[in-house]
């Protein structure tokens, strides 16, 4: 019988060893939390009233292009003149190309200079092509945190009889001022900077829709 409780104590003073070492065990371990990744979408829309429409044919976005470093879904951050790092845990829902040729093709829809713009993939004859290229989308914390979005617009005809079918090239840069260093803010500064962008381009486009050549064939 004193041997039967002899193990038995000596068992509960195991168990007791074993859950004193697994307790201090836990409590000295650091505590690293989880690397959360975050999904941005840059899509500014249009308000106030539309033009009175000038072309009762449509516009179609063409292609878009991104220059690196600014082609990934990565938000990029300039820390120097040559320096420009990349997040990867806070990214663009879409590349940049795709969300400013969407955003585009929105915008100008509801401005409705054109009877309609239509996506690169539709299958509607295009008699007028819009092309995008980003040249600058990061943002700039060398000096205060900014915002910067550059765009090249290039508006031409369809007709290669033209030796230059290209009606015009717009050249845009903007600058806007983040309220801090986070991510959220940079992505409400390019949208607002790319919005101003938009609004800018219209006019030119409003311009240009005035006095478009013929579409091919007519």
């Amino acid at each position: 019988m004193k041997i039967q409780m002899t193990k038995n104590s000596r068992l509960i003073q195991f168990a007791a060893f074993v859950f004193i070492a697994a307790a201090l065990s836990a409590c000295s371990l650091p505590k690293i939390p989880a690397l959360e990744t975050s999904s941005w979408m840059v899509a500014p829309e249009r308000t106030g009233a539309p033009y009175k429409p000038r072309s009762d044919l449509w516009l179609k976005m063409g292609s878009s292009s991104t220059t690196p470093p600014f082609d990934g879904k990565s938000l990029v951050y300039r820390l120097g003149d040559q320096r420009y790092e990349k997040d990867f845990y806070n990214t663009y829902s879409a590349l940049p190309n795709e969300m400013v040729s969407n955003a585009t093709r929105q915008w100008l829809n509801n401005a409705q200079i054109f009877s309609m713009t239509v996506g690169q993939g539709n299958s509607f004859f295009p008699y007028y092509i819009l092309q995008t290229s980003i040249e600058d989308f990061y943002g700039d914390y060398r000096v205060r945190p900014e915002a910067v979005v550059t765009i090249e617009f290039f508006l031409t005809a369809t007709d290669p009889q033209k030796r230059n079918p290209v009606i015009g090239k717009n050249r845009y840069t903007k600058r806007v001022a983040l309220k801090d260093n986070t991510p959220q803010a940079l992505v409400l500064g390019q949208q607002e900077a790319l919005a101003q962008i938009l609004k800018e381009y219209e006019v030119a486009l409003y311009k240009y829709a005035g006095n478009l050549p013929p579409p091919l064939g007519q």
